[in-house]
């Protein structure tokens, strides 16, 4: 009605336009007139919009996002768990970076034993064959998704070694755990990889600072490196001259702690020596910016409430928990009681459609998918659980879910990571967009970090960058069908 009724009123004022103009002699007296007219129009027009059609306007772009919801895993790298996915960058593309060479730079004749870590010193794992050749092995023909991978070395400076320049050529060299670097799984009897036939799979996705966990997880939240000035000397590396590690330490000598530590705060080890333990950070954190703004958030982790009753089961992670670091989130603080919640808390928020506009959730360690104490099919059936109770709730049609690795967890992947600041980008990892709002069937190739998730909620929420690293981070935009 509302268009047919002003169709015809453009008409009318274009009739009678003509008509004016047409007794008018001059240029300048056309313009000036047509100037008021459409003046006039212009205001009638809007002035007459209905109410009920303003009201009923849909939601563009990023406005269309109300939750954004990121699923926190361990240790896998992309070729690792997702290397035969159909129509991504995978093993089928490794070329040279496939093949492993000694500290000498001299290529392996067969790869290095597989080792079983869990025992000090390590010992051969009497589950793999003693000679494998020198090129990525299934491991399912060994151990089954259902199986524990051993845990393989995944620290600061190795990394970096390991990646020898972008060859990619050092992983079974700088390993503890031999050839099994060289390891990967057929990810396709997972949900995770049902997911992202269905939805969006990123294929160029690295984590965001050498190492480990506890690094990025401060990247995760802050793209930041924790800073523990004088720190023990017993907990500083030594470094020659052009930063090769010399002797291995949590603390750089100029400062920053890049390898894991605790938290001067609850929870923590009971046992940990106190000067051993970070002090509290003072960085800014996307909390902080959302907190700003006054947007809703919360960071769930599964087994939180035990860890601060004193119950540290189910391998639960300290190090897992990187706003537990932060003054504003120390003991006894609002910040803490309002935004550090248990998985419960996220499972009631769904169910009762309450869920806060930016959500974490980190599953506990026997559910994260970490090699040494959990497999893969357990943090598999989590994070489809957590999936499908969102599809099922009202928040579903508004809410986009990216599931990712914190680290690659010392397992290699043929693809050289950019080069961007002294702290990573790390190794590639698998990272799933799962949304009504996702892209279908769709494998994502643009170059993303860790940080383009915060880019994606600062963006989102209109909030200013952390750090030059999120500020210049492409925001996973290219996933998802977001309209005008």
């Amino acid at each position: 009605m509302w268009r047919v009724r002003h169709a015809g009123h453009l008409y009318s004022v274009r009739t009678s336009l003509e008509l004016r103009c047409s007794a008018i002699e001059t240029d300048k007296e056309v313009d000036s007139l047509m100037l008021r007219l459409l003046l006039s129009l212009g205001i009638t027009l809007i002035a007459s919009v209905p109410a009920s059609l303003a009201q009923s306007v849909s939601p563009s772009g990023l406005q269309k996002i109300d939750h954004i919801v990121v699923i926190y895993l361990e240790n896998r790298s992309f070729d690792n768990l997702f290397g035969l996915f159909p129509g991504a960058d995978g093993l089928q593309n490794a070329t040279a970076t496939a093949t492993q060479v000694d500290l000498a730079g001299k290529p392996y004749v067969t790869l290095p034993p597989v080792m079983e870590t869990s025992k000090k010193p390590p010992v051969p794992d009497a589950r793999f064959p003693q000679v494998i050749p020198n090129k990525p092995f299934l491991i399912d023909n060994y151990l089954g998704l259902e199986d524990i991978d051993p845990n393989l070395t995944h620290l600061w400076y190795q990394q970096q070694a390991q990646i020898d320049g972008g060859k990619m050529d050092r992983f079974a060299a700088i390993s503890d755990a031999g050839g099994l670097v060289m390891g990967y799984h057929d990810g396709s009897k997972t949900k995770l990889w049902q997911y992202a036939k269905e939805f969006t799979l990123a294929d160029n996705f690295y984590h965001a600072a050498f190492g480990g966990s506890f690094l990025n997880h401060f990247w995760t939240i802050c793209a930041c490196t924790p800073v523990f000035p004088d720190a023990p000397k017993t907990l500083v590396s030594e470094e020659a001259s052009d930063g090769r590690m010399i002797r291995d330490g949590e603390v750089t000598p100029d400062g920053y702690a890049v390898n894991t530590l605790f938290s001067v705060y609850a929870p923590h080890p009971p046992s940990v020596d106190p000067a051993r333990l970070l002090p509290p950070q003072t960085f800014p954190t996307i909390g902080d910016r959302l907190d700003a703004k006054g947007i809703s958030w919360a960071w769930y982790s599964g087994g939180w409430n035990d860890a601060l009753a004193g119950k540290f089961g189910r391998a639960f992670q300290f190090h897992h928990q990187p706003f537990a670091y932060f003054k504003s989130y120390g003991d006894g603080t609002e910040g803490k009681k309002i935004h550090l919640k248990d998985e419960d808390d996220l499972i009631g928020a769904v169910e009762n459609a309450t869920l806060p506009s930016v959500v974490f959730f980190k599953p506990v360690g026997e559910e994260n998918e970490h090699p040494g104490y959990a497999n893969v099919l357990s943090g598999d059936e989590k994070v489809a659980d957590i999936i499908e109770r969102i599809r099922r709730s009202p928040l579903w049609r508004s809410t986009v879910i990216i599931v990712t690795y914190d680290e690659n967890g010392g397992f290699w992947d043929h693809v050289a990571p950019p080069k961007l600041d002294r702290w990573g980008p790390g190794v590639r990892v698998p990272t799933v967009i799962v949304s009504p709002l996702a892209k279908r069937g769709f494998v994502d190739h643009t170059i993303y970090d860790t940080t383009s998730i915060l880019k994606l909620i600062e963006s989102r929420f209109d909030l200013p960058p952390l750090a030059e690293r999120d500020a210049n981070a492409n925001g996973l935009t290219n996933a998802l069908e977001l309209g005008q």
